[in-house]
């Protein structure tokens, strides 16, 4: 039987999104480009796997922000801002199956633009047009509400000074996951390999939980 995308080589591999066997060849080029992939395609897990795994050098002159370096410290002080924000990204494309990573990216870049312009005084917020950018942007958003409120319920911080800082690392997290998605990205149009990456922190079904009852996989 002949490939139903390439009419010419044989066909090897059942396809869930084509509901169908196709060729393994189409199978690789068209992978989250004209095929779109459902996240528990075994062909597309092993090549999402495959990508994490696989050494590569980073290439920091191609990402947003490239003039702001995030040093591992700040990681790992912050991790459960860092985690707050990776769950309303997951969450909110769990329920959006429409989203790919350039959404994320959209979304993360604009609102870490906006907490620039904030840290330094000025306030100037340019939200993305686009639906499901603008649901995500939103999602995080809340969840930076969310953590605020939470943080100085447990620390009594309510000073201004106080909330400046706390901007600033909201700023700062926000730039690095925009950075990191930049560099984990595939780079296909229907592409979420950044979401996968993101996904790997949570355990399955965890997206069904309050925020608030985020379990980490061990």
């Amino acid at each position: 039987m002949a490939c139903p995308i390439c009419e010419k080589r044989k066909a090897k591999r059942f396809c869930p999104a084509k509901a169908a066997t196709i060729c393994s060849v189409c199978c690789g080029t068209e992978r989250e480009g004209t095929i779109d992939c459902p996240p528990d395609c075994p062909y597309l897990v092993a090549s999402r796997e495959y990508e994490l795994k696989r050494e590569h050098e980073e290439d920091w002159s191609r990402v947003p922000f490239a003039e702001t370096k995030i040093s591992p410290a700040f990681i790992e002080a912050h991790e459960k801002l860092f985690l707050r924000l990776s769950y309303a990204l997951c969450a909110y494309a769990h329920n959006n199956r429409l989203v790919v990573d350039a959404d994320v990216l959209a979304a993360l870049g604009s609102l870490a633009e906006a907490y620039r312009t904030l840290a330094s005084g000025i306030y100037y917020e340019r939200p993305p047009d686009y639906t499901l950018q603008r649901g995500l942007y939103e999602a995080l958003k809340s969840a930076i509400e969310d953590y605020k409120k939470t943080e100085t319920r447990k620390t009594g911080l309510v000073s201004v000074g106080d909330a400046d800082i706390r901007d600033g690392d909201i700023r700062d997290a926000l730039i690095f996951l925009a950075q990191i998605g930049t560099l984990r990205t595939n780079g296909r149009p229907k592409g979420r390999a950044y979401l996968y990456f993101l996904g790997t922190q949570f355990r399955p079904g965890e997206f069904a939980r309050p925020a608030s009852n985020i379990v980490l996989l061990p």
